[in-house]
């Protein structure tokens, strides 16, 4: 998928309209109005959850004697999709869609943070929410970069820097957009991750936490899973401001590629997204599209027109007034 423009971007593409994903979802139901019967929560989600977390605190207490190179080779190679499955994880449970009741759903995201070692999940729950009801909207969302990121990282270099770093990026660009004061689920998940953190150093040892570090810095940067932080939002045709994967990623990522499904439609859990443009297919087979994470990487880098300045903004309405 190639970009449309000439020049590398120097301002994010600006829009005066609304995002397109109610619009569309208005549209959907009036024509398929059975669609809400995907809604609801997907009972699977817990059991594929635990599987993750298990399998990486497993995989801590193996590796825990072992060189850092061969840490670091099953870090890339495993620990990088489970850390990734996670984050994923973390995202459906943020929409309420591991459990019926959203208590139930925030105490199993908390649980779901315990092998990714860097408590985020309550935090990120409440800017997802605004990045879903303010997409691209200036001083809101967050999923934007900054307007300095888009001045510094212009090259390929920095641009893989950046993709390196997308983590650090991701946790702390929240706090400086629309910072939040931490509650009581943020003591919570944060005191839970923590406590989990000090018992794998204390018990397994050094070596036990490092490769559950790496394995969730590693998912978020050079890696294939990390693709969709990418494909979904980042500008690569003009106007078109969210892209779908429907590649064999999806089958470790909760369906995050469907994103312009996801976007229409929240409340539908990852794994019936595919029925969804099935019932739906006229809306989204016209879309563009992404077919590789890993092809997206390449071009973000290696593509001078495309950057941190690659998203659509919008004003709030109350500026646009």
């Amino acid at each position: 998928m190639g970009s449309s423009t000439s020049s590398a971007p120097v301002d994010y593409e600006w829009s005066f309209t609304d995002e397109p994903h109610a619009t569309r979802r208005k549209e959907i139901l009036a024509k398929y109005p059975q669609i809400k019967e995907l809604y609801g929560h997907d009972p699977n989600t817990k059991y594929v959850c635990t599987w993750w977390v298990v399998s990486q605190l497993f995989l801590a207490w193996l590796l825990h004697d072992v060189s850092w190179g061969f840490i670091f080779v099953i870090a890339y190679f495993y620990g990088g999709f489970a850390a990734q499955a996670l984050f994923l994880g973390m995202h459906e449970i943020s929409h309420n869609l591991a459990f019926a009741k959203p208590l139930h759903n925030k105490l199993f995201g908390c649980f779901a943070n315990i092998a990714t070692v860097i408590p985020h999940f309550s935090m990120f729950q409440k800017f997802h929410m605004e990045h879903h009801q303010y997409q691209g909207v200036e001083g809101i969302d967050s999923d934007v970069p900054s307007r300095w990121e888009g001045l510094f990282f212009t090259n390929s270099l920095k641009k893989t820097i950046w993709v390196t770093i997308q983590p650090l990026f991701y946790i702390t660009r929240p706090f400086f957009v629309k910072p939040k004061t931490p509650g009581m689920w943020e003591a919570i998940n944060w005191s839970g991750t923590i406590v989990v953190d000090i018992m794998v150093f204390y018990f397994l040892g050094p070596k036990a936490l490092a490769y559950l570090l790496l394995s969730a810095v590693i998912a978020g940067g050079l890696h294939p899973s990390a693709g969709h932080f990418i494909a979904e939002h980042y500008v690569f045709i003009k106007g078109q401001e969210t892209y779908s994967y429907y590649g064999i990623l999806n089958l470790l990522a909760f369906n995050v590629g469907y994103h312009n499904e996801h976007h229409d439609f929240p409340r539908i859990p990852g794994s019936r997204l595919p029925e969804l443009r099935a019932t739906a297919s006229e809306y989204y087979d016209i879309l563009p599209c992404h077919n590789s994470w890993v092809k997206v990487i390449w071009d973000y880098i290696m593509d001078p027109t495309v950057g941190p300045y690659s998203r659509v903004m919008r004003k709030s309405k109350d500026k646009r007034q």
